[in-house]
C-alpha cells in the first residue's frame, strides 16, 4: 500500500507547537505521536553509533519512519570518489533502525557536477549494499539533464525535488517515478520562512495524486531555523493524512 510521510528536518518542538502533542515522553516520543516521519540531518556532520539508532527506533511506532542523511565525508569531501569503506560503515550504523529506516538521502554539494562514470559507479556500490529507498539531492545544473535523469531512474533513485530550488527543473521531482521525495527548505528565506496555504495546496495535491498512483511520496520541511517546520508539517499533514491511521494522534 503506498504511504505519504511527513515530517521535519529533525524532531524538537517548538514552544508554539507543544499543545499539539503529549507531553509525556522524550522529545522523539513526543513527535512520533503526531508525525509520521523524520529526517535526520546530524548524520551528515558526525557518526552515530548503532546502539543509538536502536534506541530511536525503539522509541517511536511500528509504522514510523526515519530518512537519514549521508555523511558529507562521502558527499562532499569524497565527492562520490572511493565510497565503498564509508558506505560499509554508514549503512552499518543506520542498520541499528531495522525496519525504521525508510529513506537514505544523497545531499550532493552545489559545486559538484554530474558525471556519468562517477555517478554510475557510486549508486553502483550503494545499491550493492542496499535495496531501499533512496533520494538524492542534487544542487548543480548539470544534474537535470537527460543523462542524469536515466541513470537515477535505472538506479530506482529518487530525485528530490527542492524549495527554493537551485534551477527551475529542481522544483520538480524527477528520477525514478515511483517514488517522491519533497525538501521543503522555506521559501523566501531559507529555513526560516513558513509555507502559506497555496504552497500547501499544490504540495499537498501532488502527494495525493502520487499515492492515488500506488507510489510513495515524502515531504520534509526544513524550515526550522524558528520552529516554521512543525507547524507546516501538520497542517500538510491533515489535508492528505499520513500513513497507517493517516492522522497520528487519532
Amino acid at each position: 500500500m503506498a504511504s505519504v510521510m511527513i515530517g521535519c528536518a529533525g524532531w524538537s518542538i517548538p514552544r508554539e507547537a507543544q499543545a499539539e502533542f503529549p507531553l509525556e515522553g522524550s522529545h522523539l516520543e513526543r513527535y512520533a505521536r503526531q508525525l509520521a516521519a523524520v529526517e535526520i540531518n546530524s548524520s551528515f556532520y558526525r557518526p552515530h553509533r548503532r546502539v543509538t539508532y536502536e534506541k530511536w527506533a525503539a522509541a517511536v511506532p511500528a509504522d514510523f519512519r526515519f530518512a537519514v542523511k549521508m555523511p558529507k565525508a562521502i558527499t562532499h569531501v569524497a565527492k562520490l570518489v572511493d565510497t565503498g569503506a564509508g558506505l560499509d560503515a554508514f549503512l552499518a550504523e543506520v542498520g541499528g533502525l531495522g525496519v525504521k529506516l525508510g529513506v537514505l538521502l544523497v545531499q550532493l554539494p552545489p559545486s559538484l557536477r554530474f558525471d556519468a562514470g562517477v555517478a554510475g559507479k557510486f549508486l553502483e556500490e550503494l545499491r550493492a549494499r542496499h535495496a531501499g529507498a533512496v533520494a538524492c539531492e542534487p544542487r548543480h545544473p548539470s544534474w537535470f539533464g537527460p543523462q542524469a535523469e536515466a541513470l537515477f531512474g535505472a538506479m530506482r533513485v529518487a530525485r528530490a525535488a527542492a524549495d527554493p530550488p537551485p534551477v527551475p527543473a529542481a522544483a520538480r521531482p524527477g528520477g525514478w517515478g515511483r517514488f517522491g521525495y519533497h525538501r521543503l527548505h522555506g521559501s523566501p528565506k531559507m529555513y526560516y520562512s513558513a509555507y502559506g496555504e497555496d504552497s500547501l495546496e499544490r504540495v499537498a495535491g501532488e502527494l495525493t495524486r502520487r499515492r492515488a498512483a500506488g507510489e510513495d511520496a515524502w515531504c520534509i520541511f526544513d524550515n526550522t531555523a524558528v520552529g516554521a517546520a512543525t507547524a507546516n508539517a501538520l497542517e500538510l499533514q491533515g489535508k492528505v493524512g499520513g500513513t497507517g491511521s493517516k492522522t497520528r494522534g487519532a
